[in-house]
């Protein structure tokens, strides 16, 4: 079955993939049991501002397989209406080598021991190489079509010496492959000569690290034209909002001329005392206006989606799928069962006060088939975790130890463990997970997967 993949981005961030079908529909719902020593409630962290500024959502054309994109060479006809097409095919095959070697790279990377990692290299090279001639081989006469062979062969040259020399630089060491290590090192030569024959780029900027990295991420969201889709955020709740507010309002109006008038039939003529009591009425109004607004507005919110994503192909403008998402604190109660069992599971030590916050978002492909070579849509959903680091406190602290007769310390850091379980809904099954996220003030630890947890539901055929 189809399922959702939780990694670590970045220090203090997390990424969710899946993959989608033509006319797929799956729900993804993340349950956060968050400590309460850490500070984490409705009054600290507010939805609208934590999803607007730390959850971000991207949708690209999606292949496991290395090669399927490729350039065809009835693209390049200079005939009409082929610009369009040789530029999206294009952008496809560069696309899919980039994402693929990264992927790659990260994975040879993780072999530590020589003998393994430099033939993984050495073959990486080759592949890669190989992949690069196929590009090469199709340079468009057109002089309109040559601006985009030239940026999409300049940014995948110079991102894949790139990828290489980390690779060289972050592998282990060893004198017994040498004659691999230079292998790389030359294809790495190739292609900055290379680049240096086609005068890509000018002396200037090859001087200027910022100048040239700025240039290659240019380039780099160049070459997803076509390939990663636009998306357009709808806030759903801004009219029922509105609603909310003029309802509340006229409730209250309503009852403040009630009094009013009774007040004006009780005095007969204008006095202090009565300016001062309908001083009082409207003070009263304009205390509690806000709080029933917020009371009604949370009463009436509750279980209701707030935004939705819509994601549009960059060429013709045509939606591809749609993302509709929920945010928002929830009560114990409100947890599903399966969830709640699993968050049961956890050892007694483990089973703090904690507070809750349910991440939930629909997805829905709209369109019957995608572009040739491509046969799912990748969803990637990227949480940030710096709003709840503000709220941390400072964690040093000291540890003594007894050596023989002498005590030693080591300096400890405080960290906070948040449980999270991850249950992902297809036409497949049901995916149910739960992970321990380990924090400090700076990074995220460690993501574990409690896989003794772990249940996977395929649905009969």
């Amino acid at each position: 079955m189809s399922r959702a993949k939780l990694s670590q981005d970045e220090s203090l961030s997390f990424k969710i993939n899946y993959q989608l079908l033509p006319k797929e529909t799956n729900q993804l719902d993340l349950y956060f049991s968050i400590p309460t020593d850490m500070g984490i409630n409705t009054n600290t962290l507010n939805e609208v501002d934590y999803f607007n500024a730390n959850i971000k959502s991207h949708s690209a054309y999606y292949s496991e397989q290395l090669h399927l994109p490729l350039v065809r060479s009835r693209f390049i006809s200079q005939s009409k209406g082929q610009k369009t097409d040789y530029r999206v095919n294009l952008n496809l095959f560069c696309y899919q080598i980039r994402i693929a070697l990264d992927a790659d790279v990260k994975q040879t990377l993780k072999l530590k021991e020589a003998d393994e990692f430099y033939p993984a290299a050495q073959l990486l090279v080759e592949e890669t190489e190989r992949l690069l001639k196929k590009l090469r081989r199709y340079t468009p006469p057109d002089n309109k079509l040559k601006p985009y062979y030239q940026n999409a062969d300049n940014y995948l040259s110079w991102h894949t010496e790139q990828a290489f020399l980390k690779l060289i630089a972050s592998g282990p060491r060893s004198s017994d492959f040498s004659h691999e290590r230079s292998c790389i090192i030359s294809f790495c030569q190739r292609e900055s000569q290379y680049r240096e024959e086609q005068s890509y780029n000018s002396q200037v900027t090859l001087d200027d690290p910022n100048r040239i990295t700025n240039k290659m991420k240019l380039l780099e969201r160049l070459i997803e034209y076509g390939v990663v889709f636009n998306k357009q955020t709808i806030d759903l709740s801004t009219n029922l909002k509105r609603l909310v507010r003029g309802v509340v309002t006229g409730i209250i109006m309503a009852f403040v001329m009630f009094i009013v008038l009774n007040a004006r039939s009780n005095f007969q003529e204008v006095t202090v005392a009565l300016i001062a009591l309908l001083g009082v009425i409207y003070g009263l109004r304009e205390t509690f206006k806000e709080d029933l607004t917020q009371w009604a507005w949370r009463y009436i919110q509750r279980g209701r989606p707030k935004w939705r994503n819509k994601f549009k192909n960059s060429v013709t403008d045509a939606i591809v799928c749609t993302q509709t998402i929920w945010l928002e604190h929830i009560r114990k109660k409100d947890l599903p069962e399966d969830v709640d069992k699993l968050l049961k599971k956890r050892r007694q030590q483990n089973k703090q006060a904690a507070h809750l916050l349910h991440f939930c978002c629909k997805n829905q492909v709209h369109i019957d088939e995608f572009l040739p070579g491509y046969e799912e849509v990748q969803q990637r959903i990227t949480f940030n975790m710096s709003s709840f680091v503000r709220y941390l406190k400072k964690g040093a602290g000291k540890l003594y130890s007894l050596e023989g007769k002498k005590v030693s310390k080591k300096s400890v850091e405080r960290r906070y463990q948040i449980n999270l379980v991850m249950r992902f809904k297809s036409s497949q099954g049901i995916q149910l997970e739960r992970y321990k996220l380990t924090m400090n003030r700076s990074e995220i630890v460690a993501i574990e997967l409690m896989a003794s947890d772990s249940v996977y539901i395929e649905n009969d055929a």
